[in-house]
């Protein structure tokens, strides 16, 4: 009941506000109220006693005192730099990680031909652009039959299927059964273009396992490369194709 008395009570009393900039002093901004000085207090007196520990810091060092950080950083415009220490590696050390590169990059290779090899066994390749086109060869006896020919009679199926690759029914075949299968228009289209998409991802996974072919046999050529034995560069480095030397050939013991 006091609960709801003090609310009610409030919901009377005056509404407090605080008080604006004077006119004549309008051009000096907004007031600063206590909350604001507070914040503005509090940064100022943290700001001076960082400088005073600074300055307690300076006075109380020792010119004589190392630490082995100094070794390694040197002083650039006023700033602390780390100095960029050079990798001491062993030609041993070097050539087991050009083995480990190669031995990733080859089993990244190994990895897209598996995929490859699982993709082209789902789509056949029976419509692929990249694939080489087969060539169906007719032979005739004379120049009037050659004049005479009609592809779609000589392989008995009807005009507008004879520039398919598969799935080309002969007529009679047309004649007795009916026909199998999706015969919408539009979902006939939607199976076109995901072939067509399983296509293109079968085109970007070759070319990235040429490249990684390419990539491994240049990290190879410059694993032996770090030998001792005398070599002669017999074909320069391309895009394609590692460069080519001849060793000196060494008996073996």
């Amino acid at each position: 009941m006091a609960a709801a008395f003090r609310k009610a009570a409030k919901s009377r009393q005056r509404e407090h506000r605080e008080r604006s900039q004077p006119g004549f002093r309008k051009h000096l901004g907004l007031l600063e109220k206590k909350k604001d000085y507070k914040l503005r207090a509090d940064d100022y007196h943290k700001k001076q006693e960082f400088l005073k520990a600074l300055r307690k810091k300076a006075l109380e060092k020792n010119p004589d005192e190392f630490y082995y950080k100094m070794t390694r950083v040197k002083l650039q415009d006023g700033v602390h730099v780390i100095k960029e220490t050079k990798e001491e590696v062993t030609p041993e050390q070097l050539k087991l990680m050009r083995t480990q590169d190669v031995k990733y990059i080859e089993m990244k290779r190994i990895a897209e031909a598996k995929k490859i090899e699982r993709l082209k066994s789902e789509l056949h390749l029976l419509d692929f652009q990249g694939k080489q086109r087969n060539k169906h060869l007719f032979f005739f006896d004379t120049k009037k039959e050659v004049e005479q020919f009609d592809i779609a009679t000589h392989l008995q199926t009807a005009p507008e299927l004879v520039d398919r690759v598969f799935n080309r029914p002969k007529i009679e075949t047309l004649q007795k059964e009916k026909v199998k299968g999706i015969t919408h228009q539009t979902r006939l289209k939607r199976i076109a273009k995901e072939r067509q998409k399983q296509y293109n991802c079968l085109t970007q996974r070759i070319e990235r396992e040429k490249k990684l072919f390419i990539i491994a046999q240049k990290i190879q050529t410059r694993k032996d490369l770090m030998d001792k034995t005398q070599k002669v560069k017999v074909k320069k480095e391309t895009v394609n194709s590692p460069a080519i030397y001849k060793f000196q050939s060494r008996r073996k013991r």
